[in-house]
């Protein structure tokens, strides 16, 4: 949605050193799939706030989807340090480690970690979070 991306720009522009409004254009990007400018964004995001490990697991997925497969492990990795037990990075690096580097260990160890640490949410055997559709 351009008129988003404007009110968001308008923002960054007032202020070069808001996080929050990069990581807003990061995300408008991400959403558009507008994976290079959601690259720029969120490095611009990290560089203002490096302790921020969305912003830098967006940043892992976008780099991914542009075909960077390295550089979004690497990018998870980075996330991981800031919170190692950051579910949402942990279960996207099982994805690209699964699908990337198609290392189905690898990527199975990464989606135990996420099991372990919110189980209530991510195990098979959790209950449902909203009532089956009949």
């Amino acid at each position: 949605d351009e008129a988003r991306v404007q009110a968001q720009l308008t923002i960054f522009n007032a202020d070069p050193k808001n996080a929050g409004a990069a990581v807003q254009l990061g995300n408008l990007y991400f959403d558009a799939e507008r994976w290079d400018d959601a690259i720029t964004w969120y490095r611009k995001a990290i560089a203002l706030n490096p302790k921020d490990p969305d912003a830098s697991t967006d940043l892992g997925v976008s780099l991914y989807y542009t075909n960077k497969t390295d550089e979004a492990l690497a990018q998870f990795e980075t996330s991981l340090k800031i919170d190692p037990k950051h579910t949402k990075t942990l279960l996207n690096k099982g994805i690209v480690l699964a699908f990337g580097k198609q290392d189905i260990a690898a990527a199975s160890e990464a989606w135990k970690q996420v099991v372990a640490l919110a189980p209530e949410v991510w195990s098979p055997l959790a209950p449902p979070r909203w009532p089956p559709l009949s």
